[in-house]
C-alpha cells in the first residue's frame, strides 16, 4: 500500500473555551470519541471490515500533535503504508488519493450519523475514481458498507458533544480536514441540535404508510436507505422479521434496481408500512419496516 497521511482538526468554540478553559473530563471523553470514530472509519476504508474497538485498527496509525496555544483544538493525523511503521516529521506524503478517500469517508460517516444526507457519488464516488487511477490496493466499498459503520460510531460521535451538553464549557465543535495545504471544514458543526438527533430517539407506536424508493440495501443485515419524496431525502431502514420473505426482498431489490437504472422521481416507488423513529426536533431518523408492496397508494 502506498504511503499516505491525512490530518483532521477537532476544535471547540464558545463559552469557557473562548477563555482557553474547558471541562477536563468532558474534553477527554470527546477526544476519545473523536479518535474512535476516526479509527473505525479508517479501518473500514482500508480493510472492508467493521470493528468495534479502536485498537483493532490495521493498516494505519493515528497520531496526535500538541494542542495549539490559546485554543481548544487538537490535530490528529492518520498515517499508513510507511516502511516498518516508522514515521518522520516533515516527510509525510500530502494530498494522496488514499488520504482524500479517508477524508471523504469520515465526512460521509459523521454527517450521516448527525442526520445529514451526503451524496455518495459526489463524495466517495469521486474519491474512489481518483484512487483507481492511482492503482492503490484499497477495496472499493459501496454506500451500504459505509452505512453499516454509522450505527457503530453513533456513541463516539455523541461523546464528542460532551463539553457542549454536559458542562456547557463550549457552544459548538468543528471538524476540519487538511486539503491542499489548508484545513477545510467537514459537514456541519456539532451543537445542541446535532446532539439531540444522535442522543434522542422516539418511535411512534402506530405504523405510518410511506411511499419511497430504495437507494441502498445490505442483504446480510436487512438494512439500507430509502428515498422518501415527502422528506426529500434518504432515510435509514431495517426490515422487521415479518418482512424478510422472498417476495418482500424481491420488492426491495427490484426497487433498488429500478432506481439505479432510472433516476426519475417516480421510478422504483414502492409502498412501505413502518414504525417511524424521530429525533427530539421531529426529524425522521429511521424506519422499522413492517410491510412492503408494489401497489401505489390511492391519491
Amino acid at each position: 500500500m502506498p504511503e499516505f497521511a491525512v490530518s483532521f482538526r477537532f476544535s471547540f468554540e464558545g463559552s469557557n473555551a473562548e477563555d482557553q478553559e474547558i471541562d477536563f473530563y468532558d474534553v477527554s471523553q470527546a477526544l476519545l470519541g473523536f479518535q474512535r470514530s476516526l479509527a473505525l472509519t479508517t479501518h473500514l476504508v482500508l480493510n472492508d471490515e467493521v470493528i468495534t474497538q479502536a485498537p483493532s485498527l490495521k493498516g494505519a496509525r493515528i497520531l496526535a500533535e500538541p494542542p495549539n496555544e490559546g485554543s481548544w483544538e487538537i490535530i490528529a493525523t492518520v498515517v499508513g503504508g510507511l516502511i516498518g511503521g516508522v514515521i518522520y516529521a516533515g516527510t509525510r506524503p500530502k494530498d494522496t488519493p488514499i488520504g482524500h478517500l479517508i477524508h471523504s469517508a469520515y465526512d460521509f460517516v459523521v454527517s450521516r450519523t448527525l442526520g445529514f444526507n451526503v451524496d455518495y457519488e459526489k463524495s466517495l464516488g469521486q474519491s474512489y475514481r481518483a484512487l483507481q487511477m492511482s492503482r492503490a490496493e484499497v477495496p472499493v466499498l459501496d454506500e451500504t458498507r459505509f452505512d453499516s459503520i454509522v450505527e457503530k460510531v453513533e456513541v463516539p460521535v455523541r461523546e464528542m458533544h460532551r463539553p457542549i451538553i454536559k458542562s456547557g464549557t463550549a457552544d459548538k465543535a468543528k471538524i476540519s480536514a487538511m486539503k491542499a495545504g489548508r484545513f477545510v471544514a467537514l459537514g456541519h458543526p456539532l451543537d445542541i441540535v446535532t446532539y439531540e438527533h444522535v442522543q434522542y430517539t422516539y418511535q411512534y407506536e402506530d405504523p405510518t404508510e410511506i411511499e419511497g424508493k430504495i437507494s441502498s440495501y445490505n442483504i446480510n443485515t436487512f438494512r439500507g436507505r430509502v428515498f422518501v419524496p415527502d422528506y426529500n431525502r434518504p432515510v435509514p431502514f431495517e426490515l422487521s422479521e415479518n418482512c424478510r420473505s422472498g417476495d418482500d426482498i424481491s420488492t426491495i431489490v427490484d426497487s433498488l434496481s429500478t432506481n439505479a437504472r432510472d433516476r426519475s422521481l417516480e421510478s422504483g416507488i414502492i409502498n412501505i408500512k413502518a414504525l417511524v423513529s424521530v429525533s427530539r426536533s421531529g426529524r425522521v431518523k429511521k424506519l422499522f419496516i413492517l410491510e412492503v408492496s408494489r401497489q401505489r397508494f390511492a391519491r
